[in-house]
């Protein structure tokens, strides 16, 4: 085993000595030398290397089967529980999985840091470089899909029996690279060097039929059935990954389906020297999981999204089926087997998809079918914006899924014709309730169907809930009120504390214990230390030495040299206008502009740091980052500013580049439009690792800042209910533009081709949506973040003060644990007892 990164031989003095002795359970024992025994047959039997040719990689694979051969009989143990007894399990239905690197976590969650690291170490080896070589799993890109991850690792710490349903991308979304400050996508070959974490299922595989067409047949009986006949058919083949709780005995399952031609070969078109055509099956099947979100600008992008997103459900139902069946004789209590949650819309597909399996295949009557279909389902909503709630072509549907769009169209005339019977006074609503949209081309509505065919609906932070139930899905909540809850976003302590920012658990845990990691509430026993002067400064220091890691980091990746007392002011997240990266860079501006005027100006350093992909086929977010990336080629250049200001965009953000990026954070960016962030969790991760916030009264910011204290959160900005007042007045945005100096001054300057090297015209698109619509608007909040940002200033001048908030902030966010959250989902949509 070779420590040295892009070795091919180790040099005989550092390779790993695999002459220990044997012991009775070297496979799963957790002592030294079963450790070192393990790691040393894995190097030999399982990679087939000798020591002299072993690459860091192979190192990193060792040590990752050794965990993994830990996990394996918690995993087993686990199965095998659910098996026997008459637990109710949750499947997750995600589109997205973020689960980020594993090793390190699963060492933590096994409380085998020290023997690992000890193990390796004399094998002469560090255990930091072995971590540092694991991939990123490309298996999700923002929020929703590290929701995802972080609610398997609770639900397995709870002891909460559950399986995760999605896909395994081949290669992600893209590697995010940049070419003159403009993103460029690159494939992303996670996969290159294979995943010793995953157990491919060969014998686990199911066929899922696409196109065709439909036909009436007499069963046995002479009632009517529907025979699919479809197009073509594609298999899914399972792949599987243990997903351990913390110091727990549960292992839950992330089961993942990649796509493969049911006959990958045409040996007859190979002879007759068609060689493409031998192997096209082949092609077209496996496009399906070949990359996470493909661009759908074009027909044919939104044909492949919905065939992935299909895919995925017709394989974990027929697979939820079959292990039901197992265990029952009957599919009549199957949602006594599972508690099925949809993650946003992307799969909910799945409703029409297992009454078809009911009806069709299963030979059940409507009634019943859809009795347990709405009993198995719940349904989460992950936003407000109405080009997100997904809609399909009445056309691509039947095209692609012609028995689901009659099941929608039985669906839909049911629950029309309930409406008239049962509710008349709702039926004025009908146009809004239809789950087809009826107003020029015909869609179905893919956010009414999961509403429908749901008994529950959430929301994800409190203010967006109340959103869902006033505007976004009001019609639906005046009709069946009970079915809505909010249910507040959490993210896990676990990977986001310990992990991440191991000196602050270590600080943590000398002064209150290490009980924290599972019940993040007792951080409020820190409250007792904010007057300690001792303590404060053990804070303190522990930021400092994240800022100086962070530092070392970015200058070796991208030579640019920041100032550790400086102010890390941070933004990372997805690219899109209603986040407003663009307002931050206003503040940039306005900072640049006064330092041009007044070159010995004092105020705060600050070092600003962007992060975040744009979707391939959104113009305006690349144009953003181009912005970003052009004015720290000149505000980084520019002798005037003498290092107060620098601007750093970490390129290809991930959750690895998270675990570097949230701790050394002083400032949190959390500014996007209020009425437009479903909840966020960024935001929960920045003050968990002792950031202040910044930011508007928008998804969980409200729930932060009413946790943490008004005084330590700077609020700026107008709230939902004002912008909705501001938009229906008639909004100006050129008004603000002729009223305030400094914002006409920056708004110039980014359209006067200074930052874009004389050329005029690369910013125009954006300095007209500014001064035209403002959609999002920055322009009416733009002088309310300027004061906001001035009172972050005030306050960094006092170091102590700031310090003092920052622990605050970290004692005060316990709700905010995904620990919290899975009891509530529990406690009320999925009806699980939790110990």
């Amino acid at each position: 085993m070779a420590a040295k990164k892009n070795a091919n031989k180790t040099p005989k003095s550092r390779q790993p000595k695999i002459n220990t002795p044997l012991y009775t359970n070297p496979r799963t024992g957790m002592e030294l030398e079963d450790v070192k025994q393990d790691l040393a047959e894995n190097l030999l039997y399982v990679l087939g290397k000798p020591p002299a040719l072993a690459s860091p990689h192979d190192c990193y694979k060792a040590v990752a089967y050794s965990v993994r051969n830990r996990l394996m009989k918690k995993w087993i143990a686990s199965t095998e529980k659910f098996l026997k007894s008459k637990t109710r399990a949750v499947c997750y239905f995600s589109a997205e999985f973020l689960i980020g690197p594993q090793l390190y976590r699963n060492l933590i969650n096994l409380d085998m840091v020290a023997t690992m690291k000890q193990a390796v170490k004399e094998f002469n080896l560090d255990l930091a470089d072995i971590i540092e070589e694991e991939q990123e799993p490309g298996l999700g890109n923002g929020g929703l899909g590290r929701l995802a991850a972080c609610y398997m690792e609770s639900m397995a710490t709870l002891g909460i029996t559950a399986v995760g349903f999605g896909i395994r991308y081949e290669h992600g979304m893209f590697h995010q690279s940049f070419e003159d400050g403009w993103q460029v996508e690159l494939t992303d070959n996670w996969l290159q060097l294979g995943n010793p974490w995953e157990i491919p299922r060969p014998d686990r595989t199911y066929n899922v039929k696409l196109g065709g067409y439909t036909e009436v047949y007499p069963d046995e009986n002479g009632v009517s059935r529907v025979r699919w006949i479809p197009g073509r058919t594609v298999k899914g083949m399972a792949y599987d990954l243990p997903m351990l709780g913390y110091r727990s005995e549960t292992a839950c399952m992330l089961r993942l389906w990649k796509a493969e031609a049911t006959e990958s070969f045409d040996f007859q078109d190979f002879n007759l020297g068609d060689y493409y055509g031998a192997v096209e099956c082949k092609v077209a099947a496996e496009n399906i999981t070949k990359v996470l979100y493909p661009n759908d600008q074009q027909m044919q992008g939104k044909r492949l999204r919905l065939e992935q997103q299909f895919f995925f459900v017709s394989c974990s139902l027929q697979n939820m089926i079959d292990m039901h069946l197992l265990k029952e004789k009957s599919l009549d209590n199957f949602y006594d087997t599972y508690a099925a949650q949809l993650n946003d819309t992307h799969p909910a597909v799945a409703i029409c998809e297992l009454m078809r399996l009911f009806v069709d295949e299963h030979g059940m009557d409507w009634e019943r079918a859809w009795h347990i279909t709405q009993k198995t389902f719940s349904y989460t909503n992950h936003t407000l914006l109405p080009e997100a709630l997904e809609k399909w072509s009445i056309p691509l549907l039947k095209d692609v899924l012609p028995r689901h769009l009659e099941i929608i169209y039985e669906i839909n005339q049911r629950f029309l014709d309930d409406i008239r019977n049962n509710h008349p006074a709702h039926s004025t609503r009908i146009g809004e309730l239809s789950l087809i949209e009826e107003a020029g081309e015909k869609y179905v509505r893919m956010a009414n169907l999961a509403c429908v065919g749901s008994h529950a609906i959430n929301g994800v932070a409190a203010l967006h809930t109340d959103l869902l139930k006033a505007h976004t899905l009001n019609a639906f909540y005046t009709l069946m009120p009970q079915k809505f809850s909010n249910k507040t976003n959490g993210v896990t302590p676990r990977r986001w504390m310990a992990l991440c920012n191991p000196r602050l658990a270590g600080l943590l845990n000398d002064w209150v214990g290490d009980g924290w990691l599972k019940d993040l509430e007792k951080l409020r026993q820190l409250e007792d230390f904010i007057h300690d002067e001792k303590f404060l400064s053990q804070w303190w220091l522990v930021k400092q030495n994240n800022k100086r890691q962070q530092a070392e980091y970015v200058f070796n990746k991208t030579g640019v040299a920041l100032d550790t007392n400086s102010m890390f002011d941070v933004q990372v997240k997805r690219i899109h206008e209603y986040k407003r990266q663009h307002l931050n860079v206003l503040h940039i501006l306005t900072l640049y502009n006064r330092i041009k005027k007044n070159p010995g100006l004092a105020i705060a350093p600050r070092t600003f740091v962007f992060g975040g992909k744009a979707a391939p086929g959104y113009y305006m977010a690349k144009l953003i980052i181009k912005l970003i990336n052009s004015v720290a080629e000149v505000v980084n250049a520019d002798p005037d500013v003498k290092e107060r200001l620098k601007i750093v965009f970490v390129r290809n953000f991930n959750v690895k580049l998270g675990h570097r990026v949230y701790p050394p954070a002083d400032l949190s960016e959390q500014i996007s439009m209020a009425g437009k962030e479903a909840s966020g969790t960024g935001n929960m991760k920045f003050a968990m690792n002792g950031a202040l916030t910044i930011g508007t009264l928008d998804g969980a910011n409200v729930e932060i800042r009413d946790a943490v204290g008004a005084e330590n959160f700077f609020l700026f900005g107008m709230n939902a209910k004002e912008v909705a007042e501001y938009k229906a007045a008639g909004h100006v945005p050129r008004e603000y533009y002729d009223y305030y100096e400094e914002l006409r001054e920056v708004i110039d300057l980014i359209g006067s081709g200074q930052l874009s090297r004389g050329d005029r015209d690369l910013f125009a698109p954006l300095v007209h949506a500014l001064l035209g619509e403002d959609r999002y608007m920055l322009m009416a909040d733009y002088k309310s973040y300027i004061e906001a940002q001035e009172q972050v200033n005030r306050l960094w001048a006092d170091q102590k003060e700031w310090t003092r908030r920052s622990v605050l902030n970290v004692a005060r966010i316990g709700k905010f644990s995904s620990d919290r959250a899975i009891r509530e989902y529990c406690r009320d949509i999925w009806k699980i007892e939790v110990a």
